[in-house]
């Protein structure tokens, strides 16, 4: 048999729980058509001895929205074997976006994925203004992975409501403007919607990320939208507490099942060792609804996340952190030396949230002080002992 493509030695891993194996892969029009010891001739032969010859990896859960605008490899995803991303998860993004609302679309960017405003000043084209034509912008600059848009909930709130979908639900004229904006962007393309209910995602000037303030109706009504259409699948943030799903966030989910028939995939299932059996308490409480398609995201390795008092998403579940986002430096050190701010803060932290108030686990990265900086590598738990003040001050 002759090929157009053979990749030869690899250590082939299929995908498919097999174990590896020492194989030749033939491929013809654009099709894997042999594994194994393979003999016929090639148009092109690529030796892969010492590689791992393996299909392309999905990643379900990127937030590259804006950077496609001026970064078409998708790095560093592109570096690192996925060939499928999915982008405009969490209910944020940058489309749909009228003129007068892009700051806002912006700053919800920089508040909730940490994307610093100055790349997105730049980088952002707005050649755009409903998700088709965001989609088509995309097609036509070009991309090096194949990529699925959800559309997030939050700019088709913004594009719908203005300044007052960060303070109120739609109404019922609104949320049917809304889902027909939905169901306009899933035929054109979109692979279903998203949105969060996590109180950590806030966004323009710390106000809740407008998809959080949608009600139930909204949501079973851009539920119904996707049944309407017969596809797409629903991605939503919603463990207040990691790794727990709660009762009211798993009569959500059955909700939302019902009323579109549709799959959804949610957030997020992670260990914790404060509570070591939340994740299985979790997965055999929705196990019914993992049956009718609602499925967990789960993470299988330790995670690990940056925070800077620039762009503090770490503790944007804590309110006394609000008001510094998307605050110029100078307003966020005022604010950062207030004792009523750092009182507040210890307050915050009495209620379980990501390191649950452990400073030990908390690692100084970087600092930009020069006096400072032979703290890097140390812990804020390290260095309050060293000073004898606690991990807050």
């Amino acid at each position: 048999m002759s090929y157009d493509l053979l990749i030869r030695n690899g250590l082939v891993i299929d995908g498919d729980n097999n174990p590896g194996q020492r194989a030749d892969v033939g491929v013809r029009d654009g099709v894997v058509v042999e594994i194994g010891k393979l003999s016929g001739a090639a148009e092109r032969t690529i030796d892969a001895s010492d590689l791992i010859v393996a299909p392309g990896f999905v990643d379900p859960h990127t937030h590259y929205d804006a950077q496609i605008c001026w970064d078409t490899g998708i790095t560093p995803t592109s570096w690192h074997g996925i060939t499928t991303i999915v982008t405009g998860n969490c209910g944020v993004g940058v489309a749909p976006c009228r003129p007068n609302m892009r700051e806002v679309n912006t700053n919800d960017l920089v508040a909730v994925e940490g994307v610093p405003a100055s790349a997105l000043n730049q980088g952002i084209t707005w050649d755009w203004e409903s998700f088709p034509e965001y989609m088509d912008a995309a097609q036509k600059r070009g991309v090096a992975l194949n990529v699925g848009m959800l559309a997030p909930l939050t700019p088709f709130r913004h594009f719908v409501m203005g300044m007052e979908s960060m303070e109120r639900a739609a109404t019922a004229g609104e949320t049917a403007q809304i889902k027909a904006l939905i169901k306009e962007a899933v035929v054109a393309g979109a692979v279903g919607f998203s949105a969060t209910l996590m109180k950590q995602h806030v966004g323009h000037a710390g106000k809740p990320l407008a998809c959080r303030l949608a009600s139930e109706e909204e949501f079973v009504a851009y539920a119904q939208a996707l049944g309407e259409v017969g596809r797409g699948t629903i991605e939503l943030a919603l463990t207040e507490q990691t790794g727990v799903l709660s009762d009211s966030e798993a009569a959500l989910l059955d909700t939302l099942l019902t009323a579109g028939g549709r799959p959804i995939s949610w957030i997020a299932l992670m260990d914790r060792d404060d509570m070591p059996t939340a994740t299985l308490d979790s997965l055999k409480k929705s196990e019914s609804l993992r049956a009718r398609g609602a499925i967990p995201q789960i993470s299988a390795v330790p995670v690990m996340r940056d925070v800077s008092l620039q762009r503090p998403f770490l503790f944007a579940a804590c309110p006394t952190w609000h008001p510094v986002f998307n605050r110029p430096k100078e307003e966020q050190k005022v604010y950062f030396r207030d004792p009523a701010f750092r009182q507040g803060f210890r307050e915050d932290l009495k209620i379980p949230r990501t390191f649950a108030g452990d400073w030990s686990r908390v690692t100084i990265a970087y600092a930009a002080n020069p006096a400072l900086r032979h703290l890097v590598g140390y812990t804020i738990a390290d260095v309050a002992k060293q000073r004898g003040i606690d991990g807050v001050d």
